[in-house]
């Protein structure tokens, strides 16, 4: 199973620490950011399973910093605010700012891990458990993979690859953030990923007339789905009839 990936943000370093420590003990995938711009800018590039944010950030205000993450991010991730305050208000402020969740001193860590855990659940409850591009389908909790009508046999990674690439269309997704999110903490270098691409591709298009998964030269790997192909011939082949009559 997939590790949980936590970003927290956080600008008291120690008490940073003390998270970051505690949820990798727990054997989850952190990334720490000390402020605000930082923590958006990890947020925009790597698909976090839940966003640990300090309301009282330095420079910021973590309500605001959700508010924008809730706005910027694809897929929207659920967001746990913390408080050093027991303060009604700053509730208020922060679940109106999209907060999933809020927690405040004194902090349980072994609660902080309960809860990123029960909000990467209940996240994932309220998504589709069918995504589906074209005559691809994919169920992430069963995890199964069709493409018309045919079964594709994945392996685990392989799996974890296409459904960042279901999850980011019609974007691309860089090598960068593949390794950021399937590697992570881990060596990888681009062989790697090209090998698992190719296998990737070869069960998702080699047995197909129309391929699906494209490579962007200096940009990574985006999905193409079989309907839009299928529209753009059909216009390139009216364009043409227009042209000749």
């Amino acid at each position: 199973m997939k590790e949980l990936s936590v970003l927290v943000i956080e600008s008291c370093h120690q008490l940073g620490r003390e998270l970051c420590d505690y949820l990798l003990q727990a054997g989850m995938q952190v990334d720490f950011a000390a402020t605000g711009t930082l923590g958006l800018k990890l947020a925009r590039a790597i698909s976090f399973d839940v966003i640990v944010i300090n309301v009282m950030l330095t420079g910021s205000k973590g309500a605001d910093l959700c508010s924008t993450l809730k706005q910027q991010c694809d897929p929207i991730p659920p967001v746990l605010l913390m408080s050093d305050r027991d303060c009604l208000t700053e509730k208020r402020q922060g679940f109106a700012a999209g907060a999933d969740d809020f927690m405040s001193r004194p902090y349980c860590l072994e609660e902080l891990g309960l809860r990123c855990k029960a909000l990467s659940r209940r996240h994932k409850l309220h998504q589709p458990q069918t995504i589906s591009i074209g005559e691809l389908k994919i169920n992430e909790n069963r995890r199964v993979v069709v493409r018309a009508d045919k079964k594709l046999r994945l392996s685990n990674t392989d799996f974890e690859i296409l459904m960042m690439l279901a999850q980011a269309y019609p974007n691309a997704v860089s090598r960068q953030q593949l390794a950021n999110k399937i590697w992570a903490g881990r060596y990888c270098d681009s062989d790697v990923i090209r090998s698992h691409i190719y296998t990737l591709r070869r069960e998702l298009d080699k047995p197909f007339a129309t391929p699906m998964l494209k490579t962007l030269h200096r940009q990574g790997y985006r999905l193409e789905s079989t309907a839009s192909h299928y529209n753009d011939i059909h216009t390139d082949n009216v364009s043409l009839a227009l042209r000749h009559r």
